[in-house]
Parts: C-alpha cells; sequence; structure tokens
C-alpha cells in the first residue's frame, strides 16, 4: 500500500508531466512513417496531399523513397485486397476488374485523367489516352488461371518531388508530361518479356518545340525512371508506348536546350566569338598592310571582298556579344534598337557569303564574259544596302523586342534584344539564309566537282594534287558559309548543337587562315598549281573601276 507521502509524490509527478505536454503535433504522413499497407481513405488522402507538398526546395520534411513505395504497392493492394471495383479520388483514379484470360480480342481503355479508367467496346471511338492489352497478353500470364484480377490507375504525382528520380531532379526543365503515371497491375506476380507489347497512348497537341518526348517506367530497384522494354512512337496528336511488362508508365519530357544547356552554349559561343574577332581583325590589318605595299592589292576585287565579309562578321560577333551581355537591360527603345542592330550585320553576313559564291561562280564556273563596270561598288550596295532595306521594312513593323527562351517550365533560360514577332523572324533570318546558304552550297559543290576533275587530270603531271584541291575547297566553304548549315542538322540531338556552336563561332578563325595562305608575302611568290586549284582568289579580276 502506497504511503501519502509516495501517492502526494506520484500526483505531483503526473501532474508536472500533464502541465509540460503540450497539444499532440500533427503527424507528418509525408516522411512515411507507419503507412505500408494503410490504404483506407483517411491514409490516401493524407499521403495524397505529399504529391505537392513535398517540394524539392520546400519546408515540408518528406521520405520520397517511402511514399514512393506505398504507391507501388497500392496496385498490389488494389488486386489483392480491395473489395472495390473502382477508385475515384482526385489524385488517383483506378479501375479493378476481373478478365477471363480466354479472351478472344484485345482489350482497350480509356485514360482519361479526370475519370476513372473504363474498358472502351467495340464500335467506340478510340480515346485520346488510352491503353491496349493485346489479346496474347492474359495466356502470357505466368500460371494457368482461368481468370485475372486486373488494376489500371491514372496517378496524379502533381510538380513535387515524388516520381522523378535523381536523373530528373538533376535535369533542369525536365518533367513527366501533364504529371501523369499510369499503372498496370495483376498483382505481385512480375510480368515481364510479353510477346506483344501493350501499348499506351499519351495525348497531346503537337511535340514541344526544343523537347524529347521518351516513353518510359518506373524502375523499383533504381528508384529511376527507365526506358528499357519500350519503344516510343511519336505521334501528330499523341505518343505511344509499346512497352513489354506491367509496372507504371509516365511520358518524359526533356528540353534539348535547359537553362544549363543554354549557358554552356553561351559560353561556347562567347570564347569562340571573341576569338573570332581577334582573327577577323587581323585579316583586316593584313589586308590593309598588304594594299599599301603591294600594288595589285588596289585592283583585285577577291581580296576586297573576303574584307568586306570579315568586317561584317566581326560586326555581327561584337553585336552579339553585346546583346548577349546585355539581355534585357535598359529601355525598349534601347532593346529595338540593339535587335535592330544586331539583325542588320546578321543579314550583311548572309549576304556577303552570298556575294562570295558569286564571284567564285564568275571566276571558277562562268569565266568569260565576267566584266562588270564598278563591280565592288556594286557588290557593296548589295552587301551593305540590301540588309538595311530589309531591317527599315522590319522595324516599320515593330517586329524587335526582348526575346526570352524558356525551359519546359517555363523559366527563362536566356534572356536577348532580337525577334517579338515570329513570322518576321521565319521571313527575314530563316527564310533569308536558305536562300543564300542553298546558293553557296550549289556553288562550291560545282567548283569542287570542277576542281576534282582537273585533279584526276593532272594526277600524273603533279604530286600532291588531291589534299590540294581538299584543302581548297574547305578554305572556300568558310567563306560561303558552310558551318551556318550545321543548324538544320541541330533537330537531330544536343550534341549537334555543340558542334553547331564550336565551328560556326570560328568562322573568322577560318577565314583568317585562308586569307593568310592566300596573300601572306612568303606565299605570292609560289607557283600556283594547274588551272588554280589553290589559287582560285588570284585568278584576273572580274572588273575595273
Amino acid at each position: 500500500m502506497a504511503t501519502p507521502g509516495g501517492v502526494g509524490t506520484l500526483l505531483l509527478l503526473l501532474l508536472a508531466s500533464g502541465e509540460g505536454a503540450g497539444p499532440e503535433e500533427p503527424r507528418n504522413f509525408c516522411l512515411g512513417l507507419d503507412i505500408q499497407d494503410q490504404y483506407d481513405p483517411f491514409y490516401l488522402n493524407r499521403t495524397g496531399e505529399c504529391f505537392a507538398r513535398c517540394l524539392q526546395l520546400g519546408n515540408v520534411s518528406c521520405n520520397p523513397e517511402k511514399l514512393e513505395r506505398y504507391w507501388l504497392h497500392y496496385e498490389f493492394y488494389l488486386v489483392e485486397k480491395n473489395l472495390e471495383d473502382r477508385v475515384d479520388m482526385p489524385f488517383v483514379k483506378a479501375l479493378v476488374q476481373n478478365f477471363s484470360t480466354d479472351t478472344s480480342e484485345d482489350l482497350l481503355f480509356s485514360l482519361k485523367p479526370s475519370q476513372i479508367p473504363r474498358q472502351v467496346m467495340m464500335g467506340e471511338d478510340k480515346p485520346p489516352d488510352r491503353v491496349r492489352l493485346p489479346r496474347s497478353f492474359f495466356a502470357s500470364l505466368p500460371g494457368s488461371r482461368s481468370a485475372v484480377r486486373l488494376a489500371i490507375s491514372v496517378l496524379d504525382i502533381g510538380a513535387g518531388d515524388l516520381f522523378k528520380g535523381p536523373q530528373l531532379r538533376l535535369e533542369d526543365g525536365s518533367s513527366v508530361l501533364n504529371n501523369h503515371m499510369v499503372g498496370l497491375s495483376v498483382g505481385r506476380t512480375p510480368v515481364t518479356r510479353l510477346p506483344e507489347p501493350l501499348e499506351i497512348t499519351f495525348s497531346h497537341q503537337r511535340q514541344p518545340p526544343n523537347a524529347t518526348l521518351t516513353c518510359v517506367f518506373w524502375d523499383v530497384n533504381k528508384g529511376d525512371w527507365d526506358s528499357k522494354g519500350c519503344s516510343t512512337e511519336l505521334g501528330a496528336e499523341g505518343t505511344v508506348c509499346h512497352c513489354d511488362h506491367l509496372t507504371f508508365f509516365a511520358l518524359l519530357l526533356r528540353p534539348v536546350l535547359d537553362r544549363a544547356t543554354v549557358q554552356v552554349l553561351t559560353h561556347i559561343s562567347q570564347a569562340g566569338c571573341g576569338v573570332s574577332m581577334i582573327f577577323l581583325a587581323f585579316t583586316i590589318v593584313l589586308y590593309l598592310t598588304l594594299r599599301f605595299s603591294l600594288q595589285r592589292f588596289k585592283s583585285e576585287d577577291a581580296p576586297k571582298i573576303h574584307v568586306a565579309l570579315s568586317s561584317s562578321l566581326f560586326l555581327l560577333n561584337l553585336a552579339f556579344l553585346v546583346s548577349v551581355g546585355s539581355g534585357s537591360a535598359g529601355s525598349r527603345a534601347a532593346c529595338w534598337i540593339r535587335g535592330a542592330i544586331f539583325h542588320y550585320f546578321l543579314l550583311c553576313t548572309f549576304t556577303w557569303m552570298g556575294l562570295e559564291a558569286f564571284h567564285l561562280y564568275l571566276l571558277v564556273i562562268k569565266v568569260f564574259n565576267t566584266y562588270f563596270g564598278h563591280y565592288y561598288l556594286k557588290l557593296s550596295l548589295v552587301g551593305w544596302g540590301l540588309p538595311a532595306l530589309m531591317v527599315i521594312g522590319t522595324g516599320s513593323a515593330n517586329s524587335y523586342g526582348l526575346y526570352t527562351i524558356r525551359d519546359q517550365e517555363n523559366r527563362t533560360s536566356l534572356e536577348l534584344c532580337w525577334f517579338q514577332k515570329e513570322p518576321a523572324l521565319y521571313a527575314t533570318v530563316h527564310g533569308y539564309f536558305l536562300i543564300t546558304f542553298l546558293f553557296g552550297a550549289v556553288v562550291l559543290a560545282l567548283v569542287a566537282w570542277k576542281i576534282f576533275t582537273l585533279s584526276s587530270v593532272t594526277a600524273g603531271k603533279e604530286q600532291g594534287q588531291s589534299w590540294k584541291a581538299v584543302l581548297t575547297i574547305l578554305g572556300l566553304s568558310s567563306l560561303v558559309g558552310v558551318t551556318w548549315g550545321l543548324a538544320v542538322l541541330t533537330p537531330l540531338g544536343l550534341s549537334t548543337i555543340y558542334i553547331f556552336a564550336l565551328f560556326n563561332s570560328l568562322q573568322g578563325v577560318f577565314i583568317f587562315c585562308w586569307f593568310a595562305i592566300l596573300y601572306l608575302p612568303g606565299q605570292i611568290s609560289m607557283p600556283s598549281s594547274s588551272g588554280g586549284t589553290a589559287r582560285l582568289d588570284q585568278a584576273p579580276s572580274v572588273s575595273h573601276e
């Protein structure tokens, strides 16, 4: 029997513990503690809130691995223990149904995110979001069963940190299309290597620009997305995923140019443009030096055209560095002016590359009847005047302004003063470049054919004609802007974008090398190769001014 003193002490301790204890803190379900196999509506709702609360930079403590495991096991629960055949909650829609394994036709199900999945009967239109199970699916399942319980679910994972995986978290701008996952399960029995893959169609209006779409599944062992066993079939209104197993599937959206990639490409272009400007300045200085020291430079047109191209390219690189460096700083009028100047020197560069091709055509292809009075003056009017007229027309339509490159999460990757109206961009940049590039490519191909034909004829007389011909074509390609043609290959992948940025920004270096080889005093006295294979620029002038 407790003594009075002992009872008093006990009461004091109980009172003290009661006074010190505050109200019970709300339970954090996002930590994933003691929630496994707890799938009543209370747990489902509380755990479903973690899709929005578990942000990578948020303040809520989360355990993504446990939460992901919770939802992966939910389909097992639906198949094995759940008595309901439909689940309709804000973040998950599911259909659970028994199917005979002796089916003679494919099964089609609608996967509209806002509705519970349902079977589509024969004669109905195919829904835009759907899954097709081939008739051979049930016969491919392990074991001999007359019926199979199948769960099909659509899970809205939100924009949080769940089901992103290590790789997706590191890729800035990558995401799961519409934040939707599609799950298929027949219980804990693994279903892999199906002889005929199932088809899941994810609808979208059109493939986003500068982005790739990839069919993936959630690899439980890695805790990340993987594409093994799945193939991607792109379509105009959706993407079809063909997969040979059952699990959770999604369509990953990966921007070709995310923020990190844009920054790297910008740094490469800035460094390349800086180096190119130095060598273009060397080219101009070398020309002026030779012009004052050699009489022939005062009358030849080819060096003047090379220097005009070098000048326009130098000013273009300078305008690019200023535009990228200043970004959106300044007033709208200042941004308009920077965009117009950048556009003008870009068009001048395209025009002078086209004029290089035209001059090459007169020297090598046409050859005869190539006299033009005031030839270089007329070329200058076209080279500097035509771009000015195009810029005036574009500016009058108020097409210049702030141009923003964004990633797939609508975050700004780069801002510069450029075009704010796409039709003008397509017409005066893309279209104009395509015309000048195709003209230059055709002329270069004709010149190459003529040079290599001549080289084969003289191969027995002079040694080393082949490598001289190759070097000549490479030198001429820098003048007509072949490196700009690499832009056509950029949709092939990120590697071609890096190649384009590197080689195109170094065009000035290539031009200087060509100019120095042709015109340095040490080279002037060298005998020309037969037919001028390596000395095309030293053919007689086509005009007299």
